[in-house]
Formats: C-alpha cells, structure tokens, sequence
C-alpha cells in the first residue's frame, strides 16, 4: 500500500485530506509539526510527503531542507501542500526543492487524486472507479 506523510496542523484540513486519501485506498500517517514529521518521515519511510509551509514550529523551507539533506529521507518527494497564492507556492516550491505543490483547500477530490498520483515515484494514474 501505498503510504503518504502529511505534515499538517489545520484540523480541517487533516480531516478532510486524510478521508480523501483513505478512501482512495493509500495510507496516511500524519504529523502537526516540523520535528514530528521528521521522525514520522524517517520512521515511516513514505512514499510522498504532503508538507504544509506554514507550521507552528518551523517553516516549509526548514523542513524541505532537513528532508532533502537526510540521506534517510532525501529519495522520498515533497510535495508543498499550501493555501499560499499560486505565484507565490510556485517560486516557493522551486527555492524548497521540493517537486511540485498542491493547492489548498481541495475543490475537486479527482483532481486532488490525480495530482497526488502524479507526484509518485511510480507515476500511479489514479483511477477514480477504485
């Protein structure tokens, strides 16, 4: 199964991410800090790694590095999940490596579905018939 870390601390936003992506058939851990989903993301060894910009302990950019430079996590894409404006999340994601950004809050679920797809390592189509 496939395992996604999300690295989140809105309440709303955990809930409603999570229920999208376990229905879909992945598996979610979750962490509300910077530090945590550090541990989470070496411990758990993701597939992908859904990360808020805004954290209550550390911003994006400290997190993407820590990941990018940890030998343990630095394979595993981050992908920004953000509620910043598009310009804004796409010269973000471009200074914090990470490999792309989606856009918060989710509007369409399939669309959501097929943007977490395609930031797999495998390039999984989502199937919306699952």
């Amino acid at each position: 199964m496939i395992k996604i870390l999300l690295i989140e601390d809105v309440v709303d936003n955990i809930e409603l991410t999570r229920k999208i992506l376990v229905s879909a058939g992945y598996e979610v851990v979750h962490a509300s800090e910077a530090e945590a989903g550090m541990e989470q993301a070496v411990s758990e060894q993701p597939d992908l790694i859904l990360l808020d910009l805004g954290l209550p302990d550390y911003d994006g950019q400290t997190v993407a590095g820590w990941l990018s430079a940890d030998p343990r996590t630095a394979a595993i894409p981050v992908v920004a999940y953000t509620a910043w404006p598009e310009a804004t999340a796409r010269q973000m994601v471009t200074s914090y490596g990470c490999v792309g950004y989606i856009p918060k809050p989710i509007l369409k679920v399939n669309d959501f579905l097929t943007q977490i797809a395609s930031f797999l390592p495998s390039q999984q189509e989502y199937d919306p018939s699952r």
